[in-house]
């Protein structure tokens, strides 16, 4: 396992694959070029690996349905707006991360930093992390955030199978066709987190 974790962290400091892994995942109507506007809220986000059956997993969490929430109900990583008191996107995510599912920010190295994205339906730049604990965590999710969580060996996930294309119905009767996702044990895995979790799996296959 540390070998493994050595590579990865090798990996995602090396030059990353950056935008086109990223939209390798993104919906159609996403545009490479899109702008970050100055009003643009800072947000970290944590991709968590950790040992589980002598495999190496990650986590995800269901949202809570709130009518308020741009993503309501969708899965994602841990991870939240940027707070001054955070000081630091890296600590925004292990903050959040600390509050969403329970796991000390103390247990946890960061391994680096994947590229940032902008997500322009909550007008949020997202900035990823990439993180180890090297013991199983007792996941304690925040009930009035997190309605499930959803455990994912890796090994999982680099399966192509597991990649296809479905069409969404979202808050407001919205609808998308030809969604590209990550079928997660049948949880739909898309958007800003399947391109941030794209570009952690081509980073680390290379």
């Amino acid at each position: 396992m540390e070998s493994l974790i050595a590579a990865i962290e090798k990996k995602i400091n090396d030059p990353l694959p950056g935008r086109d892994a990223q939209y390798r995942m993104a919906h159609g109507i996403r545009k490479y070029d899109l702008p970050t506007p100055d009003t643009a809220t800072l947000a970290g986000i944590l991709l968590l690996l950790f040992p589980k059956n002598n495999e190496l997993h990650t986590v995800f969490i269901e949202r809570v349905s709130t009518k308020n929430d741009k993503h309501s109900g969708q899965m994602s990583f841990p991870g939240g707006r940027f707070d001054m008191m955070d000081g630091s996107s890296q600590n925004t995510a292990l903050r959040e991360t600390a509050e969403e599912v329970g796991v000390a920010s103390a247990k946890v190295k960061i391994l680096g930093a994947l590229s940032e994205l902008y997500i322009p339906v909550s007008n949020f730049l997202v900035h990823p992390f990439v993180g180890f604990t090297a013991e199983y965590p007792t996941f304690i999710p925040e009930p009035a955030e997190v309605k499930n969580i959803v455990e994912a060996p890796l090994e999982l996930l680099q399966n192509p199978a597991t990649k296809s294309i479905t069409n969404l119905t979202l808050q407001h009767n919205f609808k998308l066709k030809d969604v590209p996702y990550f079928d997660v044990y049948g949880n739909v895995v898309w958007g800003a987190t399947a391109m941030i979790l794209n570009e952690f799996l081509e980073a680390i296959e290379h």
